[in-house]
Parts: C-alpha cells; sequence; structure tokens
C-alpha cells in the first residue's frame, strides 16, 4: 500500500466524513482529504485539485466527491493508479433533478442552510435505527459550518456534470464501487451498473448503511478500502 490516498467529501461534508478511514490508513499511508468546494463546475473544481494533488495517486470519492474523482480519472488517468467510487451517480444530471434543486438553493440563500442540507441528504437516506438521527446531525454540523455559498456552488456544479459512463468504459485501474444497501438516492442496481461498465471493478455493497457508510458503518468500509488498496496494479493494455 504504498500510493499516497486522496479522499473526496460528498457534497457539505468535510473531513469528518473519513475520520475513521483517516484513523485506519494514517499509519500506513499518506492520506490527503481534498476539499472540493471551490468552483462553479466539476471540472474546475477537478482542474484545481490535479494542481496540488501528488503526481500519482489512490483516489476514493463519495457522491459528488466520486463524480469530481470521474472528472480527474477523465483528464488525468495516468495519475489515477486505482480508484474506488462510493455512493455515486455516473450519469449527467435530468432536467427534471436539476429543476428539484431550485428550491433547496433558494433556501441556502435566504438563510435556511439546515433546511436546504437536509433537502440533498434526508433521513431516509440513511440506514433505519437509532444510529440514522446522529449520522444526519453530523451531516447536518458539517453543512453548516462550510455555509451556504458552497451549497449554491456545489449545486449548480451537480446540475451541470456530465456523463461520465465512456471515462468508466475506458478505465484501466483496480476499482472498488461501494454503496450502502439502504441508500435511496443513489441505489445498488445503479451501482452494479456501473460496475459493469468498468473492466476491473469489484461492487460492495454495505448492509446496514445507507448514503453515507464511512459514517453509518465504518468498520465494513474501511475493510472494503483496504481490499482495494491491496489489488495490484493492472497493467495497461
Amino acid at each position: 500500500m504504498a500510493e499516497p490516498l486522496v479522499l473526496l467529501p460528498e457534497m457539505m461534508c468535510d473531513a469528518r466524513l473519513y475520520s475513521a478511514q483517516v484513523a485506519a490508513f494514517s499509519n500506513e499511508i499518506c492520506v490527503t482529504i481534498a476539499p472540493v468546494t471551490q468552483g462553479e463546475r466539476i471540472e474546475e473544481i477537478a482542474s484545481n485539485l490535479l494542481d496540488q494533488l501528488p503526481k500519482r495517486f489512490a483516489l476514493a470519492g463519495l457522491g459528488f466527491g466520486a463524480m469530481v474523482a470521474m472528472e480527474i480519472l477523465r483528464r488525468a488517468p495516468d495519475r489515477v493508479s486505482r480508484i474506488a467510487l462510493m455512493c455515486t451517480n455516473a450519469q449527467a444530471e435530468t432536467p427534471q433533478m436539476a429543476a428539484a434543486r431550485e428550491p433547496h438553493i433558494i433556501a441556502a440563500r435566504t438563510g435556511r442552510l439546515a433546511e436546504a442540507a437536509r433537502g440533498h441528504i434526508r433521513a431516509e437516506h440513511l440506514a433505519p435505527g437509532g444510529f440514522a438521527a446522529t449520522v444526519l446531525a453530523a451531516y447536518t454540523q458539517m453543512a453548516l459550518d462550510l455555509g451556504s455559498e458552497v451549497f449554491v456552488r456545489q449545486s449548480r456544479a451537480m446540475q451541470r456534470r456530465r456523463d461520465q459512463q465512456s471515462t468508466l468504459r475506458k478505465c484501466k485501474v483496480p476499482t472498488l464501487i461501494l454503496c450502502g444497501a439502504e441508500d435511496t438516492l443513489m441505489s445498488a442496481k445503479h451501482h452494479s451498473f456501473m460496475a459493469e461498465l468498468i473492466p476491473y471493478a469489484k461492487l460492495v455493497v454495505i448492509e446496514g448503511a445507507g448514503h453515507l457508510p464511512p459514517l453509518e458503518q465504518p468498520e465494513e468500509t474501511n475493510d472494503a478500502l483496504k481490499a482495494w488498496m491491496k489489488q495490484p496494479l493492472v497493467l495497461r493494455s
């Protein structure tokens, strides 16, 4: 596990999303949590990160962060040694989905950021149980700390994102596709479809988790990431 590991957070999340992963990996490898908060478009965010990241690295992202990861892979495939895409969508935003974000953008701009954030990730997107309330509270606090301007920028970037299916078809590095079994925001069925696009992908579905497995099931998420990091590098044809 020699490569540095770069982790990209979900929309309106920060390093706290990956606290269990940092604890598990940082004694063995260099772990960087790169912010995805700057830029009006995913392309701009990816370009800015590539200027700052190591020459070659393992890349993992969740949700919005995974969308940025796919754009990094599209732009600089030779710099990505392996990729993990968690709880995400490789397809472009539909007009209906883009329109549905507008009320949340208005809420964020009018002092109702907590309401806006919970419009993006709701209780029903997490695995049911007493721990869901704790996870949702942690997510909401991260969103409040990041602020309304970040919410608006990330929402606009989501609306304008490109379809990355062709990027996944061209992927030639060890790939982990991970999702929560009870994620109703990004379904396991969609992740199975993504995994079929990639020649070397492994699909892992985390039981007892919804849209935020690193917080809901941190040990199981760590196990999947460790297995992915230990996979031998695939030689490019």
